[in-house]
C-alpha cells in the first residue's frame, strides 16, 4: 500500500485576476477551492492514474473535514489525525504572475504526534510512505527523520520531496525516492545548477549518500533521473503553463504509478516527466488523458 504524510494540509483557495493593484478593490474572474498539501496531491494524483493510496497527516476544523470529505469523494483514502484548530487556507493567486500566501497552520500537540508514529509503525515490506512538504512551526525539525527511522526498522520504503537539511538527515536511511528541483539541488551543494548536465553530476552525489533514485525537475529545461547504474535526460512537452502548483508532486506520483505497474525506472520516469508537465499546462492536478497526450512528447536520453 501508498501512504503519503501530508504534516501541514491547507485548503487552497485559487484567485485568477486580469491584474492587481495593490491597496485597491480588485476583482477576481475565476476562483476554485482544492485540497492542498504535497502528499495529498500525490494522493489525488496517484488516484486518477488507478493507484490506491491512503493519505495521513493532521487536520482539524471546519477547513480540515472540507479537505477528507473532498478527498473522499475523489476516491482516496483516508487516515488523517485530528487536532485542535483549524487547517489553514492558503492563497494562490495568479494575475500575470503567480503569487502565494501560506498561513502557518494549527499547533500540533504531542498526543498527535505519538498518534501518527503509532500508525506509521503498522506499515512495513511492499508498503510505501510519501514524505513530503514542510514541517509546521510547532513540531520538532526531526520528525521527518524519526518517522524514517520508523520505516526503516518496519521494511517500509520511503520517498522524500523535502529540501535543505530535511533532505540531508535523511540520505543516510536509502530512501527510494527524492525529488528536488534544480534550485533545490543547488542549495544543497551551494551551486548554481542550470543545466542537465550539472544536476546530473549533483544527482550522483546525492545516490552516493544513499538515494536509491534521484529525480531533478529543471522547469522548461527538462529533468533527469539517476540511480546507481543508469543517467537519463528528458525534454518537458511544449505548452503553456498555467500553474506550477503540483507539478513536482504529480512527478512523484505519475513515477511511482507507472514503476509499480512496469517495473521500469526509464519508463516511469517518461510517466513522471509527461504528468508534471500534465498539471502545470492545467489549472489543478493533470488527469490520465493529458499525461498519455504528453507521454509521445517527452524524449528520454541516455546519459
Amino acid at each position: 500500500m501508498i501512504y503519503t504524510l501530508t504534516l501541514n494540509p491547507s485548503v487552497d483557495y485559487l484567485v485568477e485576476a486580469d491584474e492587481i493593484h495593490l491597496g485597491s478593490l480588485n476583482r477576481s474572474s475565476n476562483e476554485t477551492k482544492l485540497p492542498g498539501g504535497k502528499g495529498i496531491n500525490v494522493s489525488r494524483v496517484l488516484r486518477s492514474l488507478g493507484v490506491d493510496s491512503k493519505a495521513t497527516g493532521f487536520i482539524g476544523g471546519f477547513t480540515g473535514r472540507y479537505v477528507e470529505e473532498f478527498l473522499n469523494r475523489e476516491g482516496v483514502q483516508t487516515r488523517f489525525v485530528n487536532v485542535e484548530g483549524d487547517t489553514r487556507i492558503n492563497i494562490k493567486l495568479k494575475a500575470g504572475t503567480e503569487t502565494e500566501i501560506n498561513a502557518s497552520g494549527p499547533e500540533i500537540s504531542t498526543l498527535a504526534i505519538g498518534t501518527l508514529k503509532e500508525q506509521i509503525k503498522q506499515l512495513g515490506l511492499g508498503d510505501y510512505l510519501i514524505l513530503a512538504g514542510s514541517i509546521p512551526s510547532s513540531m520538532p525539525d526531526s520528525i521527518y527523520e524519526e518517522i524514517v527511522q520508523i520505516c526503516k526498522d518496519t521494511g517500509a520504503e520511503v520517498i522524500v520531496d523535502a529540501e535543505g537539511d530535511l533532505l540531508k538527515n535523511i540520505l543516510v536511511h536509502r530512501p527510494f525516492l527524492i525529488k528536488p528541483n534544480h534550485h533545490e539541488l543547488g542549495q544543497f551543494f551551494n551551486k548554481e545548477i542550470t543545466e542537465a548536465d550539472e544536476a546530473i553530476i549533483y544527482g550522483k552525489k546525492l545516490v552516493e549518500a544513499g538515494a536509491k533514485n534521484v529525480i531533478v525537475s529543471l522547469a522548461e529545461k527538462g529533468a533527469v533521473y539517476i540511480n546507481e547504474n543508469d543517467a537519463y535526460k528528458a525534454d518537458v512537452p511544449q505548452g503553456e503553463v498555467k500553474s506550477s502548483v503540483g507539478a513536482g508532486d504529480s512527478m512523484v506520483a505519475g513515477f511511482l504509478a507507472q514503476y509499480l505497474k512496469t517495473g521500469d525506472r526509464k519508463e516511469a520516469f517518461r510517466y513522471s516527466v509527461a504528468s508534471g508537465s500534465a498539471t502545470a499546462f492545467s489549472i489543478g492536478l493533470c488527469t490520465p488523458e493529458k499525461v498519455e497526450q504528453l507521454l509521445q512528447e517527452v524524449k528520454i536520453l541516455n546519459s
